[in-house]
């Protein structure tokens, strides 16, 4: 069906230069740009980057695959501040802290990297002050690992009504005092050496996956100049791992020379930026799967953006290894707690007299001392509600996280993908795309998908439909036969039968027509299936 993408690079590879150069103005010809409190210092005088990326780029971790099962794979990577296990979950701190937890709660719940936001925390408290305090590890007392993006997303999506994109970076007014700055790609790495995280991310040209068009190519190719850029302004490359990010959009040949752009380049790590924006799920986890299949099997693969439960189980089974997301923390703060099931909001009105724990089956300090009644006065009233549950979810993701790690490794992985998804929908009703992905991925997953109780099997309806999907599709019998269901025969011009015909009842149109409406959808699921 889908498989392993390996897409033909057309010509426009020919648009990518292998060496460049640019001339960076002095801060004395950008007065309005260069705030002194957010940005280093420079000299005042001109200089030229060179923009080609050197044959063997020096790295400061080692990813070492422990097992696989197809795509999915079980890592050791080793960081300069931690050695961590992969598949993982990465919380999002902005500005050095991760609301509502002590650093010594999240050594508790086995959280091993933290984000930390670049841009943010160059305009407070600025990385002058963090590199002198040692870099955000010390600064922040963390001994763990840490990641700090770019600070693009910021500017470019969180921020776009302020910002200008040109070729030499981003332009945007300072949410503080509404003064023009810039932002370019050696100063966003320059701002992250100083910060000191284990991983440093290459500024990128973001664009929302929703927007289509030729801007889509024209910020993937800048992302490609701009990570040479990025390179060569790396001032610590043997203790800071630089990761470029695949850019292109929804767009497969896009992606595909971004892909490529990026491995010559031989990065320590590579990222899948650019999803979790409003695309469709069908056509994010083809992103994921082609990227994935083409990235190199010995370095890291992140996939930015990334926290629902499903979307990591999904990525994972597809070949990813690192995720991160404010969603666990965010949701927490409304009031929801994550669990097997999906999401319990705690706010509703029914938790208030619920004295069981948010989960039975959570190890978690919050599910062993404190009820969904205790928790629902909290989350309407007090602080505290929500710091219990970000607590939690980020120890269910915690957990997640050693889940997918440990299935890989004792090679039960999918039984827990089943497992979990069988928790997750009960029903059987399974996301298309969820179905298409783990086809992809090597998994079957037919003993937990399964249409709704209204037909015997997928193979049974199908055939009384005239479609075969045998091949591709397998569910669980609920009922005998789909005939039975609706109670009526179907020729094979999609007519009533003459043994119908003769009752010719309001009921039994009624039922014909609902048979027919299921045969259209049954073409439809043929149709996905054969794409």
């Amino acid at each position: 069906m889908y498989g392993r993408m390996t897409m033909s690079i057309d010509v426009r590879l020919t648009q990518i230069p292998k060496r460049k150069t640019w001339n960076t103005k002095s801060k004395s010809d950008n007065k309005n740009l260069w705030p002194p409190h957010m940005f280093h210092n420079h000299k005042g005088i001109n200089t030229t980057v060179l923009c080609s990326a050197p044959d063997i780029n020096p790295m400061a971790l080692r990813f070492e695959v422990l097992a696989r099962f197809n795509r999915a794979r079980a890592a050791r990577l080793t960081l300069p501040h931690f050695v961590c296990e992969t598949p993982l979950f990465m919380p999002v701190g902005t500005q050095g802290t991760i609301k509502g937890l002590t650093n010594s709660q999240l050594e508790d719940i086995g959280c091993q990297i933290i984000l930390g936001n670049t841009y943010h925390l160059a305009l407070r408290p600025t990385s002058e002050l963090l590199e002198e305090a040692g870099g955000l590890h010390k600064f922040m007392n963390w001994p763990r690992a840490m990641l700090t993006d770019s600070g693009g997303f910021q500017m470019v999506v969180s921020l776009l009504h302020l910002a200008d994109i040109t070729e030499k970076g981003v332009t945007f007014q300072s949410p503080v005092d509404g003064k023009p700055m810039l932002l370019t790609p050696e100063e966003s790495i320059q701002i992250q050496n100083r910060i000191g995280a284990d991983i440093i991310m290459a500024l990128d040209d973001v664009v929302k996956t929703t927007i289509t068009g030729p801007r889509i190519e024209e910020a993937m190719y800048r992302t490609l100049r701009w990570i040479d850029r990025c390179i060569e302004a790396h001032g610590r490359p043997h203790d800071q791992n630089l990761f470029g990010i695949v850019q292109g959009g929804l767009d497969p040949v896009l992606r595909d020379i971004c892909v490529k752009g990026l491995v010559d380049r031989n990065l320590p790590g590579y990222a899948i930026g650019g999803l979790a924006g409003g695309e469709d799920k069908d056509s994010f986890w083809r992103v994921v799967a082609q990227c994935t299949g083409s990235l190199p099997e010995d370095k890291p693969r992140y996939v930015m953006g990334v926290g629902y439960p499903l979307d990591v189980v999904v990525c994972s089974a597809l070949g990813a290894d690192m995720y991160d997301c404010v969603y666990p923390t965010r949701t927490a703060r409304f009031g929801t707690a994550l669990v097997p099931e999906g999401v319990l909001k705690l706010k509703q009105r029914a938790m208030a007299d619920d004295t069981r724990p948010i989960d039975s089956t959570c190890s978690c300090m919050v599910c062993k001392n404190y009820s969904r009644a205790y928790i629902h006065i909290l989350v309407t009233k007090d602080a505290m509600g929500s710091q219990l549950l970000s607590y939690h979810n980020l120890y269910y993701m915690m957990q997640l996280s050693k889940d997918l790690h440990s299935s890989i490794v004792e090679g039960r992985f999918p039984k827990f993908v089943c497992d979990f998804l069988s928790k997750m929908f009960p029903e059987g009703d399974v996301p298309e795309w969820v179905c298409n992905a783990m086809e992809v991925a090597g998994i079957d997953i037919s003993s937990c998908c399964a249409f709704p109780e209204r037909v015997s099997n997928a193979k049974e309806v199908a055939e009384v439909a005239g479609i075969d999907i045998s091949s591709c599709c397998a569910f669980p019998d609920r009922v005998r036969n789909a005939k039975e269901v609706a109670g009526i025969d179907i020729s094979s011009d999609c007519t009533l039968s003459s043994s119908c015909r003769k009752h010719g009842s309001d009921i039994m149109s009624d039922e014909y027509h609902k048979l027919k409406l299921e045969m259209e959808r049954l073409r439809n699921i043929e149709d996905a299936l054969r794409k």
